[in-house]
């Protein structure tokens, strides 16, 4: 069985107060996940299958994020805390499972960009997306959403960041896999639809060159065993899901640029 060469890691962890702030989102957004469990009849959630996303044709076969030098094939992970692994060792953070995961299937080109930062928006992903296409970058997975509305931007600036985000990393012909989020209740059902149809929309807009999984936090938000004590970012076993949910999409996009 073959290993991974290198898992890397940028990890950026938030001051208290955006701790706190985040603490305000992701519990609503747990909140409405739970609700929906239980059967409400809003329509909250993306208008998608939940069963993940089959993978589509890759945007190029060109030379992404730069040259991949010799047949790595890098897959960044632009994120807020969830994806940092904030309140988790580096190699508990999704990514980082990810990344042990094919190394265990014997995927020894694969590297992992942990792009994550706590308390980062839709805009702060925009602004660091030059950073995370670093050279041999060819998959980025934009796992983002989850502060805008706290920071006070509308669903449609939301959807204008990720259309941007996705375009700038098609420009380099880099795959995305856009993965998407919930907003909280406390927002009112307007906002709360119109957040979701923004991820739902840009897939079905890019339905031929995005890969789309509906839900980061699919199976864990809202499960106080799976969560760590401040109720919003996953323990190393919920990482573990979150993983496991998004593996499956990434590895069938690995195994056609192979």
């Amino acid at each position: 069985m073959r290993k991974m060469r290198t898992i890397r890691t940028r990890l950026t962890n938030g001051a208290s107060q955006v701790r706190r702030a985040a603490l305000m989102v992701v519990a609503g957004i747990a909140w409405a996940v739970m609700t929906t469990a239980c059967g409400s009849s809003g329509s909250s959630a993306p208008p998608a299958a939940r069963d993940g996303a089959a993978a589509p044709a890759t945007a190029s076969s060109g030379a992404p994020g730069g040259s991949a030098t010799g047949g790595s094939i890098k897959i960044a992970f632009l994120g807020d805390s969830v994806t940092s692994g904030l309140g988790l060792l580096d190699d508990q953070a999704y990514p980082a499972v990810i990344g042990n995961q094919f190394a265990a299937d014997g995927y020894s080109e694969v590297e992992i960009v942990n792009a994550g930062v706590s308390g980062d928006t839709t805009a702060g992903g925009l602004r660091r997306l030059g950073d995370a296409l670093e050279p041999g970058v060819r998959i980025l997975v934009v796992a983002l959403g989850g502060n805008d509305a706290l920071r006070g931007l509308s669903a449609a600036q939301t959807k204008d960041n990720l259309a941007a985000i996705i375009h700038g990393a098609q420009a380099e012909s880099v795959q995305v896999v856009l993965v998407g989020m919930l907003a909280p209740p406390n927002l009112g059902p307007d906002y709360r639809d119109a957040f979701a149809h923004v991820f739902s929309d840009l897939a079905r807009d890019n339905a031929k060159t995005v890969a789309f999984v509906p839900f980061l936090l699919e199976g864990v938000a809202g499960n106080p065993l799976l969560n760590q004590p401040d109720g919003i970012h996953p323990t190393a076993e919920g990482a573990k899901i979150v993983a496991g949910h998004l593996y499956p999409t990434l590895r069938n996009l690995v195994d056609a640029m192979q």
